[in-house]
């Protein structure tokens, strides 16, 4: 069974054409986005946004010592 669906997949297709263009900018504070990682995860996150068959974002685990 596929992990991500098609629809985004395009959604990062998108994204990642952007970037190349220069034209991807990041949320809230507007800055150019400088790397493909970070593309692909505005990508996955408009994906996300839309309903798109999407695993959920990795949560930092906290260290319990």
């Amino acid at each position: 069974m596929a992990k991500y669906s098609k629809k985004a997949s395009e959604e990062v297709e998108k994204a990642v054409r952007e970037q190349k263009k220069g034209k991807l900018k990041s949320g809230k504070s507007g800055k150019k986005v400088k790397t493909k990682k970070q593309a692909v995860a505005i990508g996955l996150s408009k994906a996300r946004k839309k309903g798109a068959k999407v695993p959920k974002k990795k949560s930092s685990k906290k260290k319990s010592d």
